[in-house]
């Protein structure tokens, strides 16, 4: 089981080790196995390149989500625009490393199954992006 990390951009996040462990937690408590996730903090333009060329969509958007997973056990690559991240915590009032952990924590949660387009799938995400955030503890991680 392993978490990765690349960036196109320069960012500062909580130590790689306790991001990797906190991530860790969040699989285990969805009752999953973690095989291989990747992290690429990146530019807006970046991310919707990637979003015209696999989803055919040309909206600027935070995160993407590829799904590898087999069954039971979790795989994926995660691409999040730090600008984005970086404006939505503006906009929410929030700091730019909440914000962040909150993206990274959606993208997990989308390897796990949690949809958000509706309402309801919104709700439940929202939940579980809250429960993710609270197993994060740098301390003890």
């Amino acid at each position: 089981m392993a978490v990765y990390f690349s960036s196109t951009v320069k960012i500062k996040t909580p130590a790689k080790k306790a991001l990797s462990a906190w991530v860790e937690k969040i699989v285990a408590s969805e009752k999953r196995a973690l095989k291989t996730i990747s992290y690429t903090f990146c530019t807006d333009e970046e991310l919707l390149q990637k979003n015209r060329q696999f989803l055919n969509h040309s909206t600027y958007t935070d995160i993407i989500t590829f799904d590898y997973s087999e069954e039971n056990s979790l795989s994926g690559e995660i691409y999040i625009s730090t600008e984005r991240v970086r404006e939505n915590a503006e906009k929410f009032n929030v700091r730019f490393t909440d914000e962040l952990m909150r993206v990274m924590a959606h993208g997990v949660l989308h390897l796990c199954g949690y949809k958000d387009k509706s309402p309801i799938q919104q709700k439940q995400m929202r939940a579980a992006e809250n429960r993710a955030i609270r197993l994060f503890n740098p301390l003890t991680s």
